[in-house]
């Protein structure tokens, strides 16, 4: 259901936002479908429970890192509203991460915390992406409609989708089809 393809939690986090443009499609509309995400993120080990209150201040910090990073590509200012909302939840500790010893000796990794920890996680992605070297090398998915949003260590640059599985597949196929195609078709 979630997708972790964008080289940065931040901004898959962002991207649980789809076809922003057109057909917008809100992958986490609810406090659950959240708490979901957050485990699916590997930010906590169980589902924390979360009220609507929790839920709104996900998703204003995942509008403003959305703005933020997108501003650039669609020629947007960035707005000093959204650098604040990013650096306020930011400033709280992140989720702390536990070694746990298992019952035959194995060590595990055990997180788990609070929704303004595992925000604070997520406002710290975005706040090294965006103001590290790494910034310029955030990309928007060229696949109409997807609105997505990644970070591109291709050696050369010049990787153009958010995901092969997805979208980088469908625009080959239709690019092959469209070759495949009798003249006048």
């Amino acid at each position: 259901m979630f997708t972790f393809w964008s080289g940065n939690l931040a901004l898959d986090f962002a991207g649980t936002v789809g076809h922003r443009d057109t057909d917008r499609q809100e992958l986490v509309g609810s406090p659950g479908l959240l708490a979901d995400w957050v485990t699916a993120a590997g930010l906590l080990d169980e589902p924390p429970v979360l009220d609507e209150h929790d839920h709104a201040q996900a998703v204003r910090l995942r509008e403003a890192v959305y703005r933020l990073a997108a501003a650039p590509l669609r020629g947007w200012a960035r707005t000093a509203e959204d650098v604040a909302v990013v650096n306020e939840f930011a400033g709280p500790a992140p989720v702390r991460p536990v070694l746990v010893v298992g019952g035959t000796g194995e060590l595990r990794l055990s997180r788990t915390g609070t929704m303004g920890e595992v925000l604070a996680d997520l406002a710290r992605s975005a706040a090294d992406l965006l103001g590290g070297p790494d910034a310029a090398r955030v990309r928007e998915c060229e696949s109409a409609p997807c609105t997505r949003l990644y970070v591109d260590t291709s050696r050369g640059g010049s990787r153009r989708w958010c995901g092969m599985r997805e979208c980088g597949n469908r625009e080959k196929a239709a690019a092959f089809r469209s070759r495949r195609r009798p003249p006048g078709q």
